[in-house]
């Protein structure tokens, strides 16, 4: 692993030409960040356990997305997102290790649990979900990002750009700086680097606090990082 020193805007990589696989696109997460992805030109896959059903969303979103099995998925393209729920992740980034074997895989999993007082973070084993990403799938990229973005938003035709900071973790500069752009590439959205991939945690436990901002403001509140 390379030092992460953070690029400026300036110095990140192009990225127009990523194809995109999306774990867990038949999901409003996964579907939103689909879509947004599309829109900025990439030509994006959606996984999941049924190639039917992944098609038929993929027909659903428009814009050129396809669909197939989460193998496939994770197979042909050029970077992976996990947006399934957590129940399922660990397991299926350990079925799929040897797809996703150097790829960038992008991690936006939160691991959440609820109750009469709201949304809190559970706590994991491995630390984090990304980190869990990194154990069941040894041989990725893994970088934490998307964890704080609406899909609501995301999904929404009438809203343009998306107004949010992304913060974005992990332990490979040059994967850090390739999510940056891609997500420099949605309209209105800033990656902004958060921190090696043990920090993490804190980015994923902090959309407990956001979904009680949602619950109280009626809102669908996002970040932004300032003097940045």
């Amino acid at each position: 692993m390379t030092e992460n020193i953070p690029a400026s805007p300036h110095d990140l990589p192009d990225v127009s030409n990523f194809s995109i696989g999306v774990l867990g696109g038949t999901g409003e997460q996964g579907r939103g960040l689909a879509r947004r992805l599309a829109m900025a030109g990439h030509r994006v896959v959606i996984g999941s356990r049924s190639a039917e059903r992944a098609a038929q969303a993929g027909t659903e979103i428009g814009f050129g997305v396809t669909g197939s099995d989460n193998t496939a998925c994770a197979r042909d393209t050029d970077i992976v997102i996990v947006a399934v729920p957590y129940d399922g992740h660990h397991s299926l980034l350990a079925e799929l290790a040897g797809e996703l074997a150097g790829k960038i895989v992008i991690d936006c999993v939160n691991p959440l649990g609820f109750d009469k007082q709201g949304a809190f973070g559970l706590q994991v084993e491995a630390g984090s979900a990304a980190q869990e990403a990194a154990l069941a799938a040894p041989e990725a990229r893994v970088v934490g990002a998307f964890h704080h973005v609406s899909a609501v938003l995301l999904l929404d035709e009438a809203v343009g750009d998306i107004n949010t900071d992304i913060l974005v973790v992990g332990d490979d500069r040059e994967a850090t700086d390739i999510v940056q752009a891609l997500v420099n590439r949605i309209s209105g959205m800033r990656g902004i680097y958060a921190g090696r991939l043990r920090n993490a945690h804190q980015v994923e436990a902090m959309t407990a606090n956001l979904i009680s901002m949602n619950r109280r403001y009626k809102a669908h509140a996002g970040l932004r990082v300032t003097d940045v």
